[in-house]
This record gives structure tokens, C-alpha cells and sequence, in this order.
């Protein structure tokens, strides 16, 4: 009589088990601080959202405030030393006809607060590689919402809320072709290992962990962010020299 037996699993298998299973704490793990972090950030920027803007606004200005002063100081050394700028009356014209009226101004700043909340910047403060994008995006947005149309306006901020404002394509893939499962899975293990890390680390996660009261942080943000646009406003006082 024939004797059948169920095969059994070799070390290979049960190490690759239990590295997945690894994996699915770790995610699950993850998940679970990302989800209460970020329901966390939203309520402070629901508390922070004129101090968000103004301060995002104020930092591209003064991003463009510095490139005109070294255009102009290389406009300068190009004319020579004694090169001064004549002072003189600005004439502004304004077209009546390109004036938008009182609701599509309204409209404007809707969509663009609702859009530079949705991708400001230090909401992907746990994702250095998007934060570069995130300001990209933003500096567009107000190029748009300073100088465009509502329609230009409305178009951008579909786009943004269409999540392809922020896509990114990764050049060079992180697991070679070639890499065994194992050696994926290893790969896998440390990336949540560190991204869990990161998780914790975040301040806000310190925060609402470590704070007896969470909510009292918003009285520290808002000093900090009170702080942050004095000094910029001071820094962007003459950006009106500059025609920005």
C-alpha cells in the first residue's frame, strides 16, 4: 500500500512566510499612524488656513523678490559702478474690460484656497521626494490665481484634485528584474521598516501621542506661523521696486 504524505515546506518557503507576515504588521502598522496623523493635520489646517496661505504666498514672493535683486545686481555690474536706476512715476493701465467681476473674484479665492490646502507643502511632510512637487505646484497655483483667469484658475484646480498634479514617474526602479523573491521581500521589510519610522518621528505624530492636550498645538503653530510671515513681510517690503 502506497504511503502519501504532504509535502513540506523547505526553510526557503517558511522564511519568505514569515517575511511576509512581517510585512503585513508592519503595513498594517503604518496605516493605522498615517490615518490618525493626517486626520490630525486636518484639523489643524482647518485652524491654520489663513496663516497657510499667507505664508505660502509670502515665501514665493520673496523666492522672486531674490532672483530680481540678482538679476538686477548682474544688470548692474554688466552697465558698470556708477549705474543707477532712475527713480520715476509708474503708469499702471488698467483695461476695464479684463476686470472680473465681484463673484468670479469670490470664485477664484474658493478654488484656490480649497486647491492650496489640498497640496500644500507641509502636508507631504513624510514624503521628502513630493514636498519639491508640492512647492512646484503651489507656485503655479498662485502665479495662476494672482495673474489668470477663472477659467485658467478652474482647469488648474481640477487638475489638482485629480491627484495628476502630484504624480510622479520614477526613473529607475528599485528592484532589479532580476532580484529574487527574497531578496524583494528583504527590500520590501526595510522600506515599511523605514517609512514606519519616519511615521513616527513626524512631529505631529509626536504630538498627538506625547501631548496630554493635542490641541494645544495649535496655539504653537500659530505663534510659529505668526512669527515666520512678520519676518517675511519684512523681507518682502520693497518687492514692489521689483514690479511683483
Amino acid at each position: 500500500m502506497t504511503k502519501y504524505t504532504l509535502p513540506v515546506s523547505n526553510d526557503k518557503e517558511q522564511e519568505q512566510l514569515q517575511l511576509k507576515a512581517k510585512i503585513i504588521l508592519l503595513q498594517k502598522e503604518l496605516n493605522d499612524i498615517e490615518q490618525k496623523t493626517n486626520a490630525f493635520e486636518a484639523i489643524l489646517r482647518s485652524h491654520l488656513t489663513n496663516e497657510l496661505i499667507e505664508e505660502q504666498e509670502l515665501t514665493v514672493l520673496y523666492k522672486k523678490v531674490q532672483l530680481a535683486k540678482k538679476e538686477r545686481r548682474f544688470a548692474q555690474k554688466k552697465k558698470g559702478k556708477n549705474f543707477k536706476e532712475v527713480d520715476g512715476l509708474k503708469v499702471i493701465i488698467k483695461n476695464s474690460e479684463n476686470a472680473t467681476s465681484i463673484n468670479d473674484q469670490k470664485e477664484k479665492k474658493r478654488l484656490y484656497r480649497e486647491a492650496m490646502l489640498f497640496v500644500h507643502p507641509d502636508k507631504f511632510s513624510m514624503h521628502d521626494e513630493k514636498i519639491d512637487l508640492a512647492t512646484e505646484v503651489t507656485t503655479k497655483l498662485i502665479e495662476i490665481y494672482q495673474t489668470g483667469s477663472l477659467s485658467e484658475l478652474q482647469i488648474f484646480h481640477t487638475h489638482i484634485f485629480s491627484g495628476n498634479a502630484m504624480l510622479q514617474f520614477p526613473i529607475n526602479s528599485e528592484i532589479n528584474a532580476t532580484s529574487t523573491a527574497d531578496s524583494y521581500l528583504q527590500n520590501e521589510l526595510l522600506k515599511l521598516e523605514k517609512q514606519l519610522q519616519a511615521a513616527k518621528n513626524k512631529l505631529t505624530y509626536k504630538v498627538l501621542t506625547e501631548y496630554e492636550n493635542p490641541l494645544t498645538f495649535i496655539d504653537e503653530l500659530k505663534e510659529y506661523y505668526q512669527d515666520r510671515i512678520f519676518k517675511l513681510k519684512k523681507r518682502t517690503r520693497k518687492a514692489n521696486m521689483f514690479d511683483l
